[in-house]
């Protein structure tokens, strides 16, 4: 964690990996603008909260920013992807649409890894931080796939159909039982938030609508089961 203006500042431009930043409502200042502007303009995840939330945070001089960094290195999806392709790869994607549950967040990385997956991907604002909850609940999994980070997670689903893949959105009402997909081609496993699922923006980009048949009483799995029973299928068909 760091706090203080001209030390945030310094820190984003040594390329720090940001994971939030907590910015004092109604900071005011040559600092606090260059700090806002370069957070927007780098695509920084960052919110504006009362005096009283930093203060609670540290007792130190922040001057109306804490900026809490990332214990994992992000990459660039537009990079990831095309080296896959060259390395002979079928990519194999996880997109996570605002999952907030740090738990679950973790328990999908640690399926993903374990599955194959290639990477995760995250839009940069709404969902878990990922912290060492996350890391602990992914027994180290966030350490060892890689994770993107994007802006707008329609506009990377979007790169993904363009670059070739198939995306697979996993929703209660999808026509296809998933044991039916064909995941042997590349693709991208699109799994949405606990509470509203996955956002229609995404949802309407999606190739084909999946679900996973239930038959006992209860209307729905949790995330990470859901996103496990899917993996482990997409392995068995690519291995």
């Amino acid at each position: 964690m760091i706090f203080g203006l001209r030390p945030v500042i310094e820190a984003i431009h040594a390329g720090k990996e940001i994971e939030k930043l907590l910015i004092q409502n109604g900071l005011q200042g040559e600092l606090a603008s260059e700090l806002k502007t370069i957070a927007r303009k780098k695509g920084l995840p960052f919110v504006f909260v009362p005096v009283e939330k930093l203060n609670g945070i540290t007792r130190r001089n922040h001057q109306g920013v804490v900026c809490i960094l990332s214990p994992i290195a992000y990459q660039p999806l537009d990079m990831l992807l095309p080296g896959l392709f060259e390395q002979g790869k079928i990519p194999f994607l996880m997109v996570l649409d605002h999952i907030t549950d740090v738990r679950n967040m973790g328990a999908i990385a640690r399926s993903a890894e374990c599955a194959g997956a290639h990477a995760i991907i995250l839009p940069s604002r709404g969902s878990a931080q990922l912290n060492a909850d996350a890391i602990k609940t992914s027994a180290g999994a966030l350490h060892k796939i890689p994770v993107c980070r994007e802006d707008n997670l329609r506009r990377a689903i979007k790169f993904m159909k363009e670059s070739g893949l198939r995306i697979f959105a996993c929703t209660e009402k999808g026509e296809l039982p998933y044991h039916k997909a064909d995941f042997s081609m590349p693709a991208a496993l699109v799994m949405g938030s606990e509470e509203k699922g996955i956002s229609s923006d995404c949802l309407e980009m999606a190739d084909s609508r999946i679900q996973i048949p239930l038959h006992g009483e209860i209307a729905s799995l949790n995330v990470s089961v859901a996103a496990g029973i899917i993996l482990f299928e997409a392995a068995r068909q690519r291995n």
